[in-house]
């Protein structure tokens, strides 16, 4: 049996727990500036209180740190291992720092783009090295819990995001949620310096500098077309098939270049071990799955609810806390009914609560919602951890800075696909909701360009009926979102079963009872 970074294991118990504690606090901050934004929009927007952003450039604000950190994600996972996890670690939160106060400061939309493109870059340098540094520097007896914990950390930044951000907004101006990183940063770089060793791997990776830039431009221009595709606008247009065509192709020619290379940056032999295979895959749908629900259950909490973006967020800890518990519970689970079954469990669970949204309406009690949140973090947290274990068990010490960025770029590429998914079908099946729908157009109503804008935006729809005092307006809207959030959840659980049956189905060759140390074994 091989043993990851056997030199390490011996030295690692006295200081492991230390070091997770640091990789586990950087890759929370991943995660909790992803969830934060979406509480900071609103405010973007306003002229007065915040950069007056059109719709489009926020949707830039969010996509560009997205469409970064997807195509840099493989780079940062070469970098880790030719450098080591530990400067790559330091590199990441420097470059995420920085970019994080320049944000905060920006005096126009397009300077917080910018800001926003290099926070990705930074988290594409810290996701792969902390993952590299648990597998290398904890002993393989604690190689189970430490991911676990490493998974958990996730769930927590997504769902305590919202609250922190609408607290942040409550008492400062909208720069706040950018700069709140900085003094993470400084603990988190403080951390790394003290306690993280400066692991390398058995040899020092040649950096593949073609395949690098084939992987960033294929994976941007892929994610830049999902970005597109999920605007709302035609699919079959040359701003979504284009880059899609032009990333496939770019990214046929890395896989291609991969096979060739003396020094891959994919080693493409990770893929013939069927468990690391069907993992990804399993992985790829739970993330599609998990984060298009979050988006329009932040709509429907903050929409025919009525809640504020504080309070969704705090009905959202529901999800966090299953997440953590479910993560802390797969080791034991995985033991007692194995990795396989453990990860099914999990995706069906959170199949089932997706489904439970065909009967939310605009009354639905929040206890209710929470419990079904709590479930699904639940089930999540019974698939992160031996997922990632299974994957993360074959992959040789040279490389699990690449098998890290592989893990790590399922879940970003999945999670964007989901959000694109969701968006798509929200936004068809409301305009279609709202062509039928009479609206009081004329001098004493809506204007035709107000009205269109009704007709596209559940969001718009309401501020409009709030300003004009049409209640009618604003029930019509919410009566046309819960049908579009209703298709979308019907396809977000069909999505998340498919998922169960290829974890049943693929993940049966690595049936074992406790996945990072049983390298050689099945």
């Amino acid at each position: 049996m091989t043993a990851v970074g056997s030199t390490e294991d011996r030295a690692a118990p006295t200081r492991s727990w230390p070091v997770l504690l640091v990789v586990v606090c950087a890759q929370m901050l991943i995660w909790l500036d992803t969830s934060i934004l979406n509480v900071a929009v609103t405010t973007l927007a306003d002229p007065a209180e915040g950069l007056g952003a059109t719709p489009a450039e926020l949707e830039w604000v969010a996509s560009a740190y997205t469409l970064v950190f997807a195509g840099a994600l493989f780079a940062g996972g070469a970098l880790a291992d030719r450098f080591g996890p530990r400067a790559t670690l330091v590199a990441g939160l420097a470059l995420f720092g920085a970019a994080s106060a320049a944000g905060a400061f920006a005096p126009d939309p397009a300077w917080l783009i910018v800001a926003r493109a290099f926070m990705g870059a930074g988290s594409a340098l810290l996701m792969p090295a902390t993952l590299s540094v648990i597998v290398q520097s904890t002993p393989a007896e604690k190689r189970t819990r430490a991911i676990a914990i490493w998974s958990s950390s996730s769930g927590l930044g997504v769902a305590v995001g919202p609250v922190v951000g609408g607290m942040l907004l409550g008492h400062f101006w909208w720069g706040s949620v950018f700069l709140a990183n900085v003094p993470i940063v400084a603990l988190c770089l403080a951390g790394v310096v003290a306690v993280v060793p400066a692991l390398k791997g058995p040899g020092r990776r040649v950096l593949d500098l073609p395949g690098l830039t084939l992987s960033v431009l294929g994976l941007g221009g892929v994610v830049y077309g999902v970005i597109e595709l999920g605007n709302g606008r035609t699919w079959y247009g040359t701003h979504v098939l284009l880059p899609l065509a032009l990333g496939g192709a770019l990214l046929a020619a890395f896989v291609a270049g991969q096979r060739r290379s003396p020094a891959p940056s994919l080693d493409l032999r990770l893929f013939r071990q069927p468990g690391f295979t069907a993992g990804s895959v399993v992985l790829l749908i739970a993330f599609m799955a998990l984060a298009g629900h979050l988006f329009y259950a932040a709509f429907y909490l903050q929409g025919p609810r009525g809640l504020s973006p504080a309070e969704a967020g705090t009905v959202m800890i529901a999800a966090a806390v299953g997440i953590v518990l479910g993560s802390q519970a797969s080791p034991a689970m995985s033991r007692l009914l194995s990795a396989r079954w453990t990860i099914a469990a999990g995706v069906l669970a959170t199949a089932a609560t997706y489904a439970g949204y065909l009967w939310f309406d605009g009354r639905t009690p929040l206890p209710v919602v929470a419990a079904l949140l709590w479930v699904q973090g639940f089930g999540m947290g019974l698939v992160g951890t031996p997922v990632t274990a299974v994957m993360m068990s074959g992959v040789p010490p040279q490389l699990t800075g690449a098998g890290s960025a592989v893990n790590s770029v399922t879940r970003q590429v999945g999670g964007t696909l989901g959000v694109a998914m969701a968006g798509s079908i929200l936004s068809a099946v409301y305009r279609d909701r709202m062509a039928g729908t009479a609206l009081p157009v004329g001098p004493q109503g809506l204007s035709a360009d107000t009205a269109a804008q009704a007709r596209t935006s559940a969001e718009s729809a309401r501020s409009l009926a709030g300003s004009l005092r049409l209640p009618e307006l604003a029930a019509a809207a919410d009566r046309a979102f819960l049908d579009a959030m209703y298709a979308a959840t019907f396809w977000t659980a069909v999505l998340a079963f498919a998922g169960f049956v290829v974890a049943v189905v693929g993940l049966r060759v690595r049936d074992v009872k406790s996945t990072p140390d049983t390298r050689g074994k099945g």
